[in-house]
Formats: C-alpha cells, sequence, structure tokens
C-alpha cells in the first residue's frame, strides 16, 4: 500500500497539522516545566533567562552583566535565577559554603572554553585534584616571599613611568591606557627581566587588543561552551573565528618568543622565569615546557589587564573625589616629610600607609576588575544554598559586584567611594567578603604582584604629580567582558616637586 503524505498512518492525522501542533506544544511544555516544575522554578529571574541560555549570553556581549546583577538582586533579593539550571547569589553564608577551603562545588563548564586544549591552566582547570597539583609547582613563584626579588622590576618600570608623564606635563592623556601600558611592561619585567617597550613607544603592539577581543568572545561563548566546541572542530575547515582563540594562539606564542629570547640573554635575574625554571629542574616531570608556556601566557594576559583595571580605578576615584585625594596627598606629604618614603615607594612602606591601603580597598570594592559570576557546579547529593535546594548539576555563583555592595558588611552609603569605611577597628568582614582577586583555593595566584605594583605606582604618582580629571563633570565608561574594562581616565597633570 503507498503511503500518504496527506495523512499520518498511525494517528489517522494529517501530517503538516500534526507538525505545526508539535511546534506549538512542545515550546508550550518546556515552558510550563521551566516556570512551574523545574527544580528552580519559583526562584525569581527574568523570564528569559529562565527559558534559555541566551539571556546570559547577550548580557555578556553587551558587557554590561557587573550593573545588571545588581540590578536584579536589589530588585528581586538573594537568589536570582540567570538560566534554566543557574542562579546567582549574594547570600554571605553561601560564600563560604561555595568558594572555601575545601569545598566540593568544581567549576562549570564555562571554564572549558577559556582552557580550551591546554593541559596546565590554573585559571581553566575543573579538576580540583589537578589544579591543586598544578598551583603547588608554581605558588612559589608567586608567594610573598618572592616580592623582594620582583620588587626592583617594579621600580624600575615605575621610573620610566615617571619620565613619561614629566614629559607630557600640561598636556591631556589617557591615564587609563598609560596605567596598562605600564602594566604590561611591568609583566615584562617581572616575568622576563625585560620590558616590552610599550610606555617608550606609548603604545602597544596590538596586544590590548587581542587580549579584549578574547575576554569579550569568552565571555559570551562561554554561555554556551557546546558552541565553542563545535567551532573548534570545524575551524580546520571554516577557519578560526573567536576572539577567545588568541588566549591559545598569538598571545601564547608571544610568550613563547620572549622565553626563549629571556634564555638568550641569560644572567642570574631572579624573575618569575627563573623561578618556573627552577622548579622545572627540580620536577622536569610535572612541569614541562608547556606548563611554563602556559603560567607565561596567563602572566601577560590577565596580569597586565586585571592591575590596569584596578590602578585605573583608585587613580579615578581620588580625582572624582577630591577631598579623599588631598588627604592621601597630606598623608604621603607627612610620611616624606619623616623620611619614612623612598623614591619610588617601597612596599614595605606602602604597607603601612592606612589611608592608602584604605584607598585601594575601597576603589577595588566599587570596581572590581571581575564583573560576572564566578559559576560554580552543585555537587553530587545538591546543595542548600540561602535556604532553597539546588539539586546536583545546577550551576550556582556570586558577582563580586554584588558581594561589595552588601549593606550588611559595607554600611547603607555602598555606592559611595569612602575609604575611612576600612579605617574602622573589627572590619574583618571587609575584609573576609572582599572579593577583588576571588575567594578561597581559586584566589588570583598574582594577587601579590598587583597589589605591589599598585601599592608603589599609586603614592610615588602623587608624590612627584597633582592630577586633575580634565573633564570632572563627565563619567567613564565600562564596559564588561568578565574583566570590566573603563575608558574615559583623561588627566591633566603637573609636577609638584622639583
Amino acid at each position: 500500500m503507498a503511503f500518504s503524505l496527506s495523512s499520518s498512518p498511525l494517528l489517522g492525522l494529517p501530517a503538516i497539522p500534526l507538525l505545526l501542533t508539535s511546534l506549538l506544544v512542545l515550546p508550550l511544555v518546556y515552558i510550563i516545566y521551566q516556570r512551574i516544575f523545574s527544580p528552580l522554578a519559583g526562584i525569581p529571574g527574568p523570564f528569559w533567562a529562565t527559558l534559555w541560555r541566551l539571556w546570559m549570553t547577550k548580557h555578556s556581549w553587551d558587557g554590561d552583566m557587573n550593573r545588571t546583577m545588581i540590578d536584579l538582586h536589589h530588585e528581586l533579593g538573594t537568589l536570582v535565577r540567570t538560566g534554566p539550571s543557574e542562579v546567582s547569589v549574594s547570600d554571605l553564608t553561601a560564600i563560604k559554603q561555595i568558594y572555601g577551603a575545601g569545598s566540593k562545588f568544581r567549576k562549570s563548564d564555562w571554564y572549558s572554553v577559556w582552557q580550551g586544549h591546554r593541559k596546565f591552566d590554573l585559571f581553566g582547570e575543573r579538576d580540583e585534584k589537578v589544579h591543586g597539583e598544578q598551583r603547588r609547582l608554581v605558588s612559589r613563584s608567586y608567594a610573598m616571599d618572592s616580592l623582594k626579588d620582583l620588587e626592583q622590576y617594579v621600580d624600575n618600570a615605575v621610573n620610566v613611568f615617571l619620565d613619561h608623564m614629566s614629559q607630557r606635563q600640561g598636556q591631556v592623556i589617557d591615564m587609563g591606557n598609560w596605567v596598562q601600558l605600564f602594566a604590561f611592561d611591568v609583566i615584562g619585567e617581572v616575568t622576563f627581566s625585560k620590558r616590552f617597550g610599550f610606555m617608550d613607544a606609548a603604545g602597544d603592539d596590538g596586544s590590548f587588543g587581542q587580549i579584549e577581543g578574547a575576554l569579550k568572545s569568552a565571555s559570551w561563548v562561554g554561555q554556551i561552551p557546546s558552541f565553542y566546541w563545535i567551532h573548534d572542530a570545524l575551524s580546520p575547515y571554516i577557519g578560526n573565528h573567536l576572539g577567545i582563540s588568541a588566549r591559545h594562539g598569538s598571545l601564547r606564542q608571544f610568550a613563547i618568543k620572549e622565553i626563549a629570547a629571556r634564555q638568550d640573554r641569560g644572567g642570574n635575574q631572579k624573575d618569575i622565569l627563573s623561578k618556573l625554571r627552577a622548579t622545572q629542574k627540580e620536577k622536569p616531570a610535572e612541569m614541562d615546557e608547556n606548563a611554563v608556556a602556559s603560567m607565561a601566557t596567563s602572566n601577560i594576559f590577565a596580569g597586565s589587564d586585571t592591575t590596569a583595571i584596578s590602578t585605573r580605578a583608585i587613580i579615578y576615584y581620588l580625582l572624582k573625589n577630591p577631598q579623599c585625594k588631598h588627604k592621601l596627598i597630606e598623608e604621603i606629604d607627612e610620611w616624606q616629610a619623616q623620611g619614612k618614603l623612598s623614591d619610588p615607594v617601597k612596599l614595605s612602606e606602602a604597607d603601612k600607609m592606612p589611608y592608602l591601603q584604605a584607598v585601594m580597598y575601597e576603589a577595588l570594592r566599587l570596581h572590581p576588575a571581575v564583573g560576572m559570576s564566578l559559576p560554580r557546579v552543585v555537587p553530587a547529593g545538591g546543595a542548600t544554598i540561602a535556604g532553597r535546594y539546588l539539586p546536583a548539576g545546577s550551576v550556582v555563583g556570586a558577582n563580586p559586584w554584588v558581594i561589595h555592595r552588601s549593606k550588611e558588611v559595607y554600611g547603607d552609603d555602598v555606592e559611595a567611594f569612602r575609604p575611612e569605611r576600612w579605617m574602622v577597628e573589627n572590619n574583618g568582614d571587609m575584609h573576609r567578603f572582599f572579593f577583588a582577586f576571588g575567594s578561597g583555593s581559586r584566589m588570583c595566584l598574582g594577587r601579590n604582584i598587583s597589589w605591589m605594583e599598585m601599592s608603589k605606582l599609586i603614592p610615588t604618582l602623587f608624590l612627584h604629580f597633582n592630577l586633575e580629571l580634565s573633564e570632572p563633570e563627565k563619567d567613564w565608561t565600562m564596559n564588561c567582558w568578565w574583566f570590566v574594562m573603563q575608558q574615559g581616565v583623561n588627566v591633566r597633570l603637573t609636577r609638584r616637586l622639583s
């Protein structure tokens, strides 16, 4: 018997109407499930976010996730549903539970996009055992004890930076760009004992654009990791069209080239590369050339941007709040008059300056470098977060921008730049929930180097120069592509001391 295209032999219904009915009914069933029967149903969130990852993808593309999540938590409370199986949390008791030592919450597949095919990647690695082994191999190179060897390299870059500022007195300069040139050159100094020369050229070689493109790409592609891996499989045939590939490709080749150049120069430098080589000599099976290249690439990729973002924030908030700038200058001048400051300022000196430290903490509280959730997978057996049970396999995370605006911890004026809040007694909670460098075992490995750079540059800069925003009535602009990049820190500076 011939099969008829006009009807279904099983149901006796016309085939086309049946198909149309299915196209209408199946989405409706899915919507009803996600809104009513899903284990996460009832957790408030944007309607489209509960149905598909495209809500997260769009805001990651738009670069507004930091402020979007602040507004949503303010409106909806401690739990906000941001995906069919993902929740953002602002409850303080959940922070230790999710990110604390011994936590069984693992990094989500979002990080697989950052890791790609790299076997040694502290940031992207999701296996906690592997991560722990890798971190132990390199942590000594970034520890506080290593800073005394690295400080001389930061001094070199600070002096070059000050020379360029002297040449540009009275001019309006893009200070945001200059601190990134500085931070990138510092990475060259502390990693390879050689500046990349960006300050001397007053510009970069295209690396900034590659890093920004990789950040933007990974922030939205990571919301749909399968898209990345499909593209990866097809790239031999269709070419490479995702910016995140720069992290695994051109920026890695840049690092490998610098490693080779450092090897050719020889010498007895005490830079990070020499410390990594020492570990490699001790444990060649665990620390191979790929591992060394990966660490150098991570320094270049993340080390420059995070420090530049934080330094911009410190300068911007000081200049937008002249009373705070004047108070910092008074502290700098007092310490200088008492012979307590070197030039450039030493880290050991800066660490003892209470108002400087308060300014740095407050600027990074208001503008942490990372503006997106740090997503973790709920472990087997599920977990109760902020009074709500979340099933195993669902994803939960906290956004540093949200945590840093907790009125419970930082007071009612959380949007104000007020360094004095850090100078009160019993401020342990403020430090405990300070999320600018992450938390727990996944805390940023380079935080000590970044803090040293800022601790030295900021007081030395304000010791020598008076800075003013060229258009103080204007606010800066920003884009949140994992890191929250700023534009619009245009400054006019004049020399204070001869």
